[in-house]
């Protein structure tokens, strides 16, 4: 899956636009490097996105194409 899907389907960021342009400044790597929107992301794959003073810091559980408010928390692991 596509990272800016999986960072809107999971509810990390907000609107798909909204993480393509996160992606492009460079505020978000995956297992270290910094990633365009493009990156396939798999289980097991840590991203971490930083919002101004705040670094957030997931691992991927599970993928899905699209999911409901209360099951999107059960996407990722706060590390």
């Amino acid at each position: 899956m596509r990272l800016d899907k999986f960072l809107k389907v999971s509810r990390l960021i907000k609107r798909r636009t909204v993480a393509n342009e996160a992606c492009d400044a460079g505020r978000v790597s995956v297992n270290g490097k910094t990633a365009k929107a493009s990156v396939n992301v798999k289980p097991g794959d840590i991203i971490e996105i930083q919002f101004g003073q705040k670094n957030v810091k997931v691992e991927v559980v599970s993928l899905a194409e699209s999911t409901k408010k209360e099951d999107a928390k059960d996407m990722f692991r706060y590390l």
